[in-house]
């Protein structure tokens, strides 16, 4: 059987400085800043390479989303770190990543009668007026797939590439086992 390729859309991953920063001098220091403190309390900054971009709050906790691989990711938080020590700020503790979701696709090769998987499968949502993906949740690993007609599947709430990779392999046994694939 071949191994399903998946494709990784999003990797979300945080780290929190132990520190309290004043976004307004990091805002004056910085370019590529947002920060409207009465529409969010945090200050979007954008990097270009890796591309992503990072909400960076004034409890010292750093969020970077859009990044392609885990290393981006990791990648990103090291250079905004590295733009906030510029900006004038001393910083004490060395930044350590948490993953936080891996959103990755993947297609199976074949139609699915969604109709049919909600019955078949337990922990399922599938309301096509609502929605027209039908909503599984997975216990291991523990992870939400949207399995669409198409053959369509996105994987949301993965931990690391290796779980989503699993996921779309878990799913595809499943639905043959089920006689549903």
């Amino acid at each position: 059987m071949a191994k399903i390729k998946i494709e990784i859309e999003n990797v979300v991953a945080s780290t929190s400085l132990g520190q309290k920063f004043d976004l307004g001098l990091i805002t004056v220091a910085m370019d590529k800043v947002e920060y409207e403190p009465e529409q969010f309390p945090g200050l979007v900054y954008r990097l270009d390479e890796p591309k992503a971009a990072a909400l960076i709050f004034g409890s010292g906790k750093i969020v970077c989303t859009g990044a392609k691989s885990i290393e981006d990711a990791k990648l990103a938080i090291q250079r905004i770190v590295g733009k906030i020590k510029e900006a004038g700020v001393e910083i004490t503790k060395k930044p350590e990543v948490v993953v936080q979701n891996v959103v990755a696709t993947a297609k199976l090769d074949a139609e699915l009668n969604l109709d049919a998987i909600a019955i078949g499968l337990d922990n399922t949502e599938y309301e096509p007026e609502q929605f027209p993906g039908l909503v599984y949740r997975m216990q291991d690993p523990k992870v939400v797939l949207l399995l669409f007609g198409s053959g369509k599947i996105v994987c949301t709430g993965a931990k690391s590439v290796e779980d989503a990779e699993r996921a779309a392999e878990n799913i595809s046994k499943k639905l043959k086992s089920l006689g549903l694939l």
